[in-house]
């Protein structure tokens, strides 16, 4: 394996989800570039079926952090991107979750690239019409697929809460044929 390729590997496995956050500007290119990411993520058809509502005010990030039991985090961050799947962009509802959720990861990838925390909160969907009515956009076509919370991490309460990271042995999801 080559130099490259393994320092590529070493960052994908490094990522990891950032619950605690200090309070640090981020550089709206910043999330420009995140965002720059996401946008090269794979969809059927190139079609994708993307909305992002990039919350900062903290109004918003409040109104937000109401809908999901992870509210805190939310209101941390000093950016939450809203993802919303384009219901009028999609073409077939598997390809295009799995669209999302590679754009999502790609967000992530973006955050860790630029030195940055963040973490998906799913849960929120919980939540899902009263996310769209903070927004104003109507449910018939956008759907609420999750919200990413970005911001510098608190590293002290990060290191202090780390736990040791694991993950399935391959042997256990992964059969050679």
């Amino acid at each position: 394996m080559s130099k490259k390729s393994s320092d590529y590997i070493e960052f994908i496995t490094s990522r990891k989800s950032t619950r605690n956050f200090i309070f640090e500007e981020v550089p709206r290119e910043a999330i420009e570039n995140i965002l720059e990411c996401g946008r090269w993520a794979p969809s059927g058809l190139n079609n994708q079926p993307w909305r992002v509502c990039v919350s900062q005010h903290p109004s918003l990030k409040k109104m937000l952090a109401e809908a999901t039991e992870y509210g805190g985090i939310l209101e941390s961050a000093y950016y939450n991107l809203v993802i919303f799947l384009d219901l009028e962009k999609g073409y077939n509802r598997v390809k295009d979750l799995q669209a999302i959720g590679a754009f999502m990861e790609n967000l992530l990838l973006g955050a860790h690239a630029m030195g940055l925390g963040a973490v998906w909160i799913g849960e929120i969907i919980n939540n899902k019409e009263q996310v769209n009515e903070i927004f104003k956009l109507s449910p018939d076509k956008y759907e609420l697929m999750g919200v990413i919370a970005i911001g510098a991490p608190d590293e002290q309460l990060e290191t202090k809460k780390e736990k040791e990271r694991t993950r399935r042995p391959l042997d256990e999801f992964v059969e050679w044929y």
